[in-house]
């Protein structure tokens, strides 16, 4: 297992990390590689990384859950965080040959921050 940061610099911001899942990949890793972030108000997933589509993304995540309104609130003031993280999930699993991300054409690895700025720990399992 290997593990590396992201520092995020929003509140909500959809950040690719691709170079930094190959960098932390054994060189002789073949199968799969888990990608997993340690944190329950950030994500993972793998989808193509054009910034008008991330800011997109960021947009939907922000209509599809309003930032206020939830019992947690009371608590931390960051249930919206907590529920936009749960709907992407924590983790991908990822095709890996000869120690290289065998990813298809348009595909990135992206971590959402829901909850920035933050450093978050990203670990990467092969």
């Amino acid at each position: 297992m290997s593990r590396f940061t992201v520092r995020t610099d929003d509140h909500l911001s959809v950040v690719d990390i691709t170079d930094r899942v190959r960098e932390h990949l054994p060189d002789d890793a073949d199968g799969t590689a888990t990608v997993f972030v340690r944190h329950t108000t950030a994500a993972v997933t793998v989808n193509e990384r054009e910034s008008r589509l991330l800011g997109d993304f960021e947009t939907a995540l922000a209509d599809l859950v309003p930032d206020e309104g939830w019992a947690h609130d009371q608590l931390d003031g960051n249930a919206d965080s907590h529920v936009r993280a749960l709907l992407i999930g924590p983790s991908a699993t990822l095709p890996v040959s000869d120690g290289e991300l065998d990813l298809g054409t348009w595909q990135s690895v992206l971590l959402v921050e829901c909850d920035g700025p933050r450093e978050r720990a990203v670990d990467v399992r092969a």
